[in-house]
């Protein structure tokens, strides 16, 4: 039953104007912009102080049981904070029910309006004495958001610690707010890894989270795609299920079932089932026999392999949608269906194909998301699709305006959910900068046309993603879907070390700024951002020598932020402890990782002009010990060469280190024999390079540059 109370006065803060200027002092009363909220709260007031010092917290709710579990959540997190909790605390924490006596009793006390759009997910948290805070809700969800920003409101440990006080109301813009996660290009996340991964999304009120399947579910009807230790299997499946039911998140399985299918259809006795032969994309129509043995009684072909999928997930997931994927079909018409869609139409026929998939996977009672790229292209026939099924038109660019990509779908009356991307794939860190303006327009433009849900999408294209990297996206992305309108980047980013990390200091705000400005520096440079191409090019290759002619000019500056965000990040962790620490330790290997490209090139470049000086002294004696010193430089212990070799080796060491303590072992030998393959190429270069040395002490003549394997000098 909705509850309205008398008119109360809020001063509101929106979170448009949620402005960060600087940490908060916990010695003073800050403004409701001061506490560094991530999402900003709809509506915030009146900060008051409650001092918590050693005597610490106590923690109550009421029986239910998803109620008891927020509180235990909260208590976790605040001893987590070195703040000592349990009952009989001189300082209360209250989690209520709006229509618990209590409840009531509090909201009498504090004249509070719950209206419609607060019901599902909404809270409201408020001052009740001098040492009690409230929080007050009508669900189990609204209790656990509105325990999730009290995390955020304590601040400092033992006897420095305060809980700050506001009153706010606050309520999603968006009911959906998930982030879809890449599993079938590398890294496959280990169950540990998961949980951690859910409790953190929580904590910042994503609600649906989407694992992104090509080969990597191990299905029994069609097993053989699969890997084995590479593939979520059932009863894990089953385990996340019921462990982010408890955080309120709701686990959304997408399988492809259209394109991106080459890990399935390489196999032999999925051939007949592709547009092409070993190739990406499932012909629409397709009848031949794609298992024997296990083949789905009934009938053969393209739609009953969907249908098993989907049954298989089905049993694993309950959740009230899957997604079928369907983007990026590019080899649809090339094949199989070449005559069909030059009759017929390329439009015509993919949306054929989402329509029946739809009508085959009906007896498993879910709604069908699919990508919207492919049908936003034939906007006058995407009003056939069936009205329950969900388009998510996606882009990752930032770009000033993503209404053309909604609008297709809007018009006809189909619901939409936008999927914006935190700019990870391909790149030595993610590209926070074309990130945050993608995801803040692209969410902005989808609230404004009716959209009912966010998909952050994290994509490992290259292989090679840590996920720990992304968390500055994917906060921003919570932040943007809860918060309506147009969320502020540079508010989010005043308020991201604090909320993430508990820094009170501002410097991994720096930390990520710098990283920032390395990716804005390559893109007047010419080279777009901080690229992992860049990390793996060969500086001695006629392609490195391009590369290093547009990284020339920036490269010293480019080093020096990828130094000081380490050295920013470090400083903070020896100030403070901080929280979500491996994410620290993520951002180091991205900035070591861009600070080692700056390394190769110059040590290039270096070797370069060092052996061209050495060349044009050697019919001087008088400056051969000189000249010997050059080579030693180039080549030794402490030589350039060296330092490339070492470079590589080291940072296999740290990748490795990064990725199982978030991934399983399937797939690392894969990019660590990338890091094998080019240390062992230093170390053929060194050896080489004691050739050149011997050669010039026994006949005191040098080699051409390219005999000696070098680029020649820059000019």
């Amino acid at each position: 039953m909705k509850r309205f109370f008398s008119a109360f006065l809020f001063v509101v803060l929106s979170s448009s104007e949620f402005v960060a200027t600087g940490q908060t002092n916990a010695a003073a009363t800050p403004s409701c912009a001061d506490l560094h909220l991530v999402p900003a709260p709809r509506e915030c007031t009146a900060v008051a102080v409650i001092r918590v010092g050693e005597s610490g917290v106590s923690v109550a709710a009421g029986s239910d049981a998803e109620d008891t579990f927020a509180a235990n959540d909260l208590e976790r997190a605040i001893a987590a904070d070195d703040v000592a909790v349990g009952s009989g605390r001189t300082a209360t924490i209250l989690l209520l029910r709006a229509d618990s006596k209590n409840g009531k009793e509090l909201i009498a006390r504090h004249p509070l309006q719950f209206d419609s759009a607060m019901q599902e997910e909404g809270y409201a948290i408020v001052e009740d004495g001098s040492h009690r805070l409230a929080v007050v809700a009508e669900t189990s969800a609204g209790i656990f958001y509105g325990a999730q920003t009290v995390k955020q409101l304590l601040h400092g440990a033992g006897k420095d610690a305060v809980l700050y006080a506001p009153t706010i109301r606050d309520w999603p813009a968006m009911p959906h707010r998930g982030i879809s996660d890449d599993w079938s290009r590398g890294p496959l996340p280990n169950m540990e890894f998961l949980k951690r991964e859910i409790r953190t999304l929580a904590a910042y009120k994503y609600n649906i989270f989407s694992p992104y399947f090509e080969h990597t579910f191990a299905y029994t009807s069609s097993p053989v795609a699969a890997f084995p230790g590479g593939a979520m299997t059932p009863e894990e499946g089953r385990e996340l299920v019921a462990y982010a039911a408890q955080y309120h998140i709701t686990i959304l399985p997408e399988q492809e079932s259209f394109g991106h299918l080459h890990h399935v259809l390489k196999f032999e006795q999925f051939s007949p089932v592709g547009e092409n032969p070993h190739g990406q994309v499932l012909a629409p129509g397709a009848k031949d026999d794609w298992s024997s043995p296990g083949k789905v009684e009934g009938g053969a072909g393209s739609l009953p392999l969907i249908a098993s999928w989907f049954g298989e997930l089905a049993k694993v997931f309950p959740g009230p949608w899957v997604h079928i994927g369907a983007d990026e079909t590019d080899e649809l018409g090339k094949g199989r269906t070449h005559d069909e869609v030059k009759q017929r139409g390329l439009g015509a026929v993919y949306l054929d194909f989402l329509t029946q998939i739809h009508s085959t996977l009906e007896p498993d009672h879910k709604r069908l998301l699919f990508w919207g790229d492919i049908a936003v292209n034939s906007p006058d026939l995407v009003g056939t699709l069936p009205k329950d099924m969900i388009a998510v038109p996606w882009e990752y660019d930032a770009k000033p305006d993503f209404k053309p990509l909604i609008e297709p779908f809007a018009k006809v009356g189909l619901e939409t959910w936008v999927a914006p991307g935190v700019n990870n794939w391909n790149r030595l860190y993610p590209n926070n900068n074309e990130a945050l303006g993608n995801i803040r327009a692209f969410v902005r433009d989808g609230q404004a046309l009716g959209s009912k849900g966010m998909l952050n999408t994290v994509w490992n294209d290259d292989g090679e993603g840590i996920f720990d990297e992304n968390w500055f996206g994917l906060l921003f992305g919570a932040a943007a879907a809860w918060q309506p309108g147009e969320s502020s980047e540079d508010a989010f980013a005043a308020s991201y070390g604090w909320a993430f990390h508990r820094d009170p200091t501002g410097k991994i705000d720096q930390a990520q700024q710098e990283i920032r400005s390395i990716h804005a520096l390559l893109k007047t440079a010419g080279l777009e951002d901080a690229q992992d191409g860049y990390f793996w090019a060969d500086p001695f290759s006629p392609e490195g020598q391009r590369i290093a002619a547009k990284l020339r000019p920036v490269v010293s500056k480019m080093r020096l932020h990828a130094e000081r965000a380490i050295t920013l990040a470090t400083q903070a962790r020896a100030a403070e402890k901080l929280t979500n620490t491996e994410a620290l330790d993520a951002l180091e290997l991205g900035a070591r990782r861009i600070d080692f490209v700056g390394l190769k090139f110059q040590a290039a470049d270096e070797c370069a002009a060092l052996y061209a000086q050495a060349q044009a002294m050697a019919g001087d004696k008088s400056r051969w010990d000189e000249l010997e010193g050059m080579l030693y430089t180039i080549g030794s212990n402490n030589g350039r060469l060296e330092d490339i070799r070492d470079g590589y080796a080291l940072l296999r060491g740290l990748y490795k280190q990064a990725w199982l303590r978030d991934n399983r072992p399937y797939w690392l030998q894969i990019d660590l024999s990338r890091y094998d393959r080019e240390t062992q190429m230093w170390i053929t270069r060194s050896r080489h390079w004691e050739e050149v040395i011997h050669q010039w002490y026994d006949t005191h003549t040098l080699p051409s540059a390219a005999d000696a394997g070098l680029p020649a000098a820059p000019k």
